[in-house]
């Protein structure tokens, strides 16, 4: 094979990886919101040096989910309730928009596209893993958008979703939370195969709804926990 014919296979960088890793961590409930993380600690565990992994926090603190303060270090980023009650009616209502605009849209193959995504979803809500749950869930969501086909409503969604996906990552789901999220995405499907974009555009503003309840549950969870 000529040079000019070999494809160039791109690299993950290793900052790309740790900001991965402790996105997981997130999502595990390893780092809690207002934790001051430790450089040293992370570290060690992951084996790396601390340039790697302060550019792996810069990335995490451009999506709202660390604060970088001078001379202070990194720290997981708070949710306030206001910030939750601003996004999340906005967010329901963009979503709303493109359940509806994707239903009119919507092949065949869009249909057994976004269900095969939801299959491998439920098999991450079975296996109790919340982290590739919560990857196919946003594929999920994107898809509509994607099917949709409406760029000026997907660059609307995309410009509030890194502060919302801060949001989501923060808090924490309980079991019974994570069981009314997989309720409502067995509504999309059922909605989205049947192309009835009114009822999917209600199942999608109330999934927004629920995911704000979730929110303010988690964010009074430690004011819970101290009156035990």
């Amino acid at each position: 094979m000529a040079m000019s014919d070999t494809a160039i296979i791109p690299r993950r960088s290793l900052h790309d990886e740790l900001a991965a890793q402790l996105r997981d961590m997130l999502m595990r409930g390893d780092l809690k919101a207002g934790d001051k993380i430790s450089e040293q600690a992370l570290c060690q565990r992951f084996g790396v040096s601390r340039t790697p992994l302060r550019e792996a926090l810069k990335v995490l603190a451009n999506e709202g989910l660390v604060i970088l303060s001078p001379n202070r270090g990194a720290s997981v980023a708070r949710v306030s309730p206001d910030e939750v009650d601003e996004l999340f009616p906005i967010m329901g209502a963009l979503e709303a928009l493109a359940g509806e605009a994707a239903c009119l849209r919507a092949t065949d193959a869009d249909v057994a596209r976004v269900q095969a995504m939801h299959d491998e979803m439920l098999a991450h809500y079975r296996a109790g893993d919340p982290a590739a749950y919560l990857r196919l869930n946003r594929a999920i969501h994107e898809a509509f958008f994607d099917i949709a086909g409406n760029h000026a409503l997907t660059q609307l969604y995309q410009t509030l979703m890194v502060r919302i996906h801060a949001v989501r990552f923060i808090a924490q789901k309980s079991s019974e939370r994570w069981r009314e999220a997989v309720n409502d995405h067995e509504e999309m499907m059922a909605a989205l195969k049947a192309r009835d974009g009114a009822r999917l555009g209600t199942v999608l503003k109330e999934h927004l709804r629920h995911k704000a309840a979730m929110v303010h549950e988690s964010l009074d969870l430690p004011s819970s926990r101290a009156a035990e």
